[in-house]
């Protein structure tokens, strides 16, 4: 039977998903292939990705996530000992702390100042700074974007599991 619960679990494992592959894949494929490319040619294709993705659907799925995980946690308060309800809020705080809390303290600074980098006026030398100051922190944090999605989303499966098991 579709009930709210059900359809905040769904939504919840939507976005979480989502975020997981997204950052997955940027993990896995975009980052390799724009490690290939020169200083300036990554430098402009990281400062156009990163205004290309503050868009509507990516703010909705990724704000999404960060509400939908402590509300359908909250609908299982009343089983609070329940393993759906400790899987759920242990996804939420994961996805709080390691998605949300690295996005707006680590990647967004770093996204920024990216932005700020004149790309057309720059000499060789500040490419290569800027690019050794941005690429492997900003790798590192989506890595860490990435283990935490992916464990967010491996949490609100196996609740759903074991809330369709009680």
């Amino acid at each position: 039977m579709m009930t709210t619960q059900n359809i905040f679990f769904a939504l919840t494992a939507l976005t979480t998903g989502l975020m997981a592959g997204l950052f997955f894949a940027f993990s896995y494929s975009v980052n390799p292939g724009l490690g290939n490319l020169s200083d300036a040619e990554y430098i402009g294709a990281m400062q156009s990705i990163n205004r290309a993705i503050q868009n509507p659907v990516f703010f909705s799925v990724f704000f999404g996530a960060i509400i939908l995980l402590p509300l359908t946690t909250y609908f299982h308060y009343s089983k609070i000992n329940s393993k759906p309800f400790l899987f759920l809020l242990i996804a939420a705080i994961v996805y709080l702390i390691g998605v949300f809390g690295v996005t707006i303290f680590g990647n967004i600074p770093l996204n920024e100042l990216l932005d700020k980098f004149n790309l057309h006026s720059a000499s060789q030398e500040a490419l290569t700074v800027q690019r050794t100051i941005f690429q492997e922190r900003w790798n590192n944090l989506n890595a860490i974007r990435t283990f935490s999605s992916a464990v967010a989303f491996l949490l609100v499966v196996i609740a759903y599991a074991y809330d369709r098991a009680q």
